[in-house]
């Protein structure tokens, strides 16, 4: 869970994938999306400062691994949906 330098997303691709981690979080621990992406964006800086800039080499996993992943980077920072 190496972070990366922050980035936005630039592509459809980086948005289709930042969505995809998104709804599949909130599936796995039973919450709105909603509540996900405030974790991810104002609780934290995962989704520009690990999602988006790992794009790369996350979107080549299986979904169970990449909500594996982030959940497990969610918890080690402390944040909370």
């Amino acid at each position: 869970m190496k972070e990366r330098g922050k980035a936005s997303i630039q592509t459809e691709k980086e948005l289709d994938f930042a969505i995809f981690c998104i709804e599949n979080i909130a599936l796995y621990l039973g919450v709105e999306a909603e509540k996900v992406y405030e974790a991810l964006t104002v609780k934290s800086d995962i989704l520009n400062g690990y999602i988006v800039p790992c794009y790369d080499v996350l979107h080549t996993q299986g979904k169970e691994y990449i909500v594996d992943d982030i959940v497990g980077l969610m918890k080690e920072r402390g944040v909370e949906v």
